[in-house]
């Protein structure tokens, strides 16, 4: 399935140190139209790889099948087919993303929106699509009146909506997919990881070595992968979105696959991305959107506000312009590598 297209990736550089007993494993395989990869150290209490692996598919299956707009038996395909004016129950795990998502839509006065899916579809981006192209202005509307985060709400075991309108989680999911299985290694004695679902990251405790684990920030580029900045995680998730890799041109017109819920349209601004760290990788790939949907200003002040640590790379000109919050600068004043 493809929950989401891979807009912008932090990748790994895990040294394996073997001057221990301990030492590295790694796992990974396909998911959600991209991969995964689970970097862990070994040792005492820890299950095996084999294991842990199976354990780690069984949420990503799990995933698949509640929150998959990509399968026609996933328990979102059949809340985005019912009526408007109904409501059905769904999984905890599915009403705890939801309800995240409504959280981070309500904060950002609508800037987060789950429920684009008809919008993705219209402009070519979503499940349904046929093909990338510019709607007309009616197409636009009425593919706007069947969205709306306030047409959305959960009712005890319930999701419920007013009109017409398809959820589309795939701006949060990734990154609550990580938290799922962080947890489910720490119960099978994993102390010391590096998970990454689709480019969404998480990493705790230290290498056999030593050394922390680290990740790479790409710098936006089309044409290859570059790493522009390399950060140390321990306990942080983190999440970078972009429109370099998803995105179409029409009579020389860049269109991306950022939506803006205000205007039902393609993100126009020059912010070409966003790199978010959090405790919590499901808020971090949450806020990477919503940041790239405000744009490198109001993104930035937003950002400063509520103490997000963000790192913007801003088109101008020919080249880039990168800046960061201060609570990005305080997060890694000390041991960060250029």
């Amino acid at each position: 399935m493809v929950l989401r297209p891979v807009i912008a990736v932090a990748f790994a550089t895990a040294l394996t140190g073997c001057l221990h007993s301990e030492k590295v494993e790694e796992f990974g395989g396909p998911t959600m139209g991209s991969t995964y990869s689970v970097k862990y150290v070994t040792g005492e209490g820890v299950a095996d790889t084999p294991t842990l692996k199976a354990e780690t598919e069984a949420i990503l299956a799990e995933v698949d099948q509640q929150m998959s707009t990509y399968r026609d038996d996933s328990v979102i395909s059949a809340f985005n087919r019912a009526p408007a004016g109904s409501c059905m129950a769904v999984p905890a795990e599915m009403l705890e993303v939801v309800h995240a998502g409504l959280e981070l839509a309500r904060e950002s006065d609508g800037a987060f929106d789950p429920t684009l899916e008809p919008l993705l579809n219209l402009w070519g981006f979503g499940a349904q699509a046929r093909l990338e192209r510019v709607p007309s202005a009616e197409q636009l509307a009425e593919a706007r009146l069947r969205s709306g985060y306030q047409h959305l709400r959960i009712d005890g075991r319930q999701l419920c909506k007013d009109v017409d309108l398809q959820l589309d989680l795939n701006s949060i999911v990734a990154g609550y997919t990580v938290e799922k299985i962080v947890s489910r290694l720490a119960d099978l004695g994993v102390g010391s990881y590096l998970v990454d679902v689709t480019g969404e990251l998480k990493g705790a405790g230290k290498k056999p070595d030593g050394q922390p684990w680290r990740i790479a920030i790409e710098a936006p580029r089309d044409d290859q992968r570059v790493a522009q900045k390399v950060l140390q995680l321990d306990g942080y998730g983190i999440s970078t979105s972009g429109d370099y890799r998803n995105y179409f041109e029409e009579n020389g017109v860049r269109y991306s696959h950022t939506l803006d819920p205000q205007t039902g349209a393609p993100v126009t601004h020059t912010l070409a991305a966003v790199t978010v760290v959090d405790l919590s990788t499901l808020r971090a790939d949450g806020l990477s959107t919503l940041l790239m949907v405000l744009g490198p200003e109001q993104g930035l002040a937003y950002a400063e506000q509520a103490g997000i640590a963000a790192f913007f790379v801003t088109r101008e000109g020919e080249g880039f312009v990168t800046r960061t919050t201060a609570a990005f600068e305080q997060l890694f004043a000390a041991g960060e590598e250029q």
